[in-house]
């Protein structure tokens, strides 16, 4: 609950507060979950919710923390060099992105969310969720193309 806060306000100070906010709402609301789905899930949607109240109001950037992607294990120091080089692009990349998109590509991409449930999230359809999905990651990709011009990888 913790990680999936900090990847959307990217303040580990605020993402603290924001956590126990939404157990102390999470708290108040017990008596109205429903049991549909997993208490996990519950408790996640709300503190996305919370996480993204904060966003709206304070205009903060995502990022998104080393540790949590996976790495293949490697022993060649130069391929792990090279790794980290690139997760550093993608971490630069995401901040260029306007908060619409890098929003969706964290719900989707990191936290699991399918589209249905990120319309539902962020009150749009599910059509505009996909769109901007979309847009988002060619957008990355274009990021990270014009970046891989001055590098010597690329990202195709």
């Amino acid at each position: 609950m913790y990680n999936t806060c900090l990847r959307i306000v990217n303040d580990t100070g605020e993402a603290e507060d924001i956590m126990q906010e939404s157990f102390l709402e999470a708290f108040r609301q017990l008596p109205n979950y429903t049991a549909e789905g997993t208490f996990g899930s519950w408790l996640k949607r709300i503190v996305v919710n919370r996480s993204l109240d904060f966003l709206r109001k304070t205009k903060f950037t995502l990022s998104i923390e080393e540790e949590q992607l996976d790495f293949p294990e490697t022993d060649e120091p130069n391929r792990e060099e090279e790794m980290i080089l690139r997760v550093n692009d993608v971490k630069s990349a995401m901040l260029q992105l306007p908060d619409n998109y890098r929003i969706i590509l964290s719900l989707f991409l990191f936290e699991g969310y399918d589209h249905e449930e990120i319309s539902q999230i962020l009150n749009i359809s599910n059509q505009l969720s996909r769109t901007r999905y979309s847009r988002a990651r060619q957008k990355l990709l274009e990021i990270l193309k014009e970046k891989s011009k001055y590098t010597s990888y690329n990202y195709n």
